[in-house]
């Protein structure tokens, strides 16, 4: 345990040295600890002869994710149907499913360092909404189906998409269904992120599907990445954000020259879904930025990011609640007096 005490020691330093939020804020009094339960244990180690006594048992303890899990996860069938058992049984005696399986045991025997970090940002985020209700935090192996799925009270974490080098026997097979840009983040370092901002995304500030400029969208994402800064303070920006790190470097070199191509093109007000999207969506490079394919994608996103910092540190007087709850994405903007050189 004292290897984990200091990595926690750490983190809270990491925290509180941390120049994204605003002010470090002190969470040393929020109790809060949610585990991470091992649904892809349990599942590996059943004997697929005696899945007619084990798997009700499963069923009951893992609820609304284990009907998930086998009716949308592995297309094994519907939960109450004991016929999928028999499905179930196949996919526990399939050779593929018993190298994954195999390998997911070697690269997380513990996962005790991702739940210190999860743990630690769900204090942050009951830090600033103290009435939030978290999930159950479960893992799983769904053969590269889903990463991080929230159903009824949980979050998965699909262990099979954060093997890193572990998964390179796996991952070349994926591209046609997966393409490289976006596997090379399936590495342990990104679970954290992941169930984060899935968490922030999808519970807590669902998009408002009337906001469909450019602007406001850009202002959305650039608020969901600022809260991830105050609730994932150790956590670096290229994890945040999802690039390598030189695609972050050509963002911060070329920070003037992408918002130049904006408002010369006439783009922050554009609606278009087709025209707006290829500066939002996951992509090797952002086309018609950079030469010979150079740049870093989703600049719309990445560009809102520094908006909003901008905003917050021109307003200090306006609380991460403030900011979440603030609409007006031109306000933003204007108040942030954004003009990169």
């Amino acid at each position: 345990m004292r290897h984990l005490q200091i990595y926690l020691f750490f983190l809270i330093c990491l925290a509180a040295l941390s120049c994204n939020n605003k002010k470090s804020v002190d969470i040393s009094n929020i109790n809060l600890n949610i585990p991470i339960e091992r649904f892809d244990q349990e599942l590996s180690g059943l004997n697929s002869d005696s899945i007619s006594e084990i798997a009700p048992v499963l069923r009951k303890k893992y609820t609304w994710f284990y009907d998930d899990y086998m009716e949308k996860m592995v297309g094994a069938g519907p939960t109450w149907d004991t016929v999928y058992y028999t499905n179930l049984r196949s996919i526990l005696r399939n050779k593929d499913y018993l190298e994954l399986s195999s390998t997911v045991a070697q690269t997380f025997p513990s996962l005790e360092k991702q739940q210190l970090e999860l743990n630690q940002a769900f204090r942050y985020i009951k830090y600033y909404y103290p009435k939030q209700k978290f999930p159950r935090l479960i893992s799983f192996i769904s053969g590269f189906a889903v990463q991080t799925p929230i159903g009824n009270d949980y979050i998965g974490i699909g262990l099979d998409m954060f093997l890193g080098k572990n998964g390179d026997r796996f991952y070349p097979a994926l591209r046609q269904s997966i393409p490289q840009y976006i596997s090379r983040r399936f590495n342990p370092e990104n679970i954290s992120p992941r169930v984060i901002e899935a968490f922030i995304r999808e519970e807590m500030f669902l998009e408002n599907d009337t906001d469909r400029t450019l602007i406001s969208k850009m202002v959305y994402n650039g608020k969901i990445l600022y809260f991830m800064d105050s609730v994932l303070p150790a956590i670096t920006d290229i994890l945040k954000i999802g690039y390598s790190t030189e695609q972050l470097e050509w963002c911060k070199e070329n920070e003037a020259g992408i918002w130049a191509y904006f408002l010369e093109n006439d783009l922050l007000f554009e609606s278009d879904y087709m025209k707006i999207q290829r500066y939002l969506s996951e992509a090797p490079f952002t086309p018609g930025l950079g030469e010979n394919s150079s740049s870093a994608p989703k600049l719309g996103v990445w560009t809102g990011w520094q908006i909003v910092r901008q905003y917050m540190e021109k307003n200090p007087d306006i609380s991460v609640q403030q900011l979440m709850l603030e609409k007006d994405a031109q306000k933003i903007l204007a108040g942030s007096k954004y003009k990169p050189r």
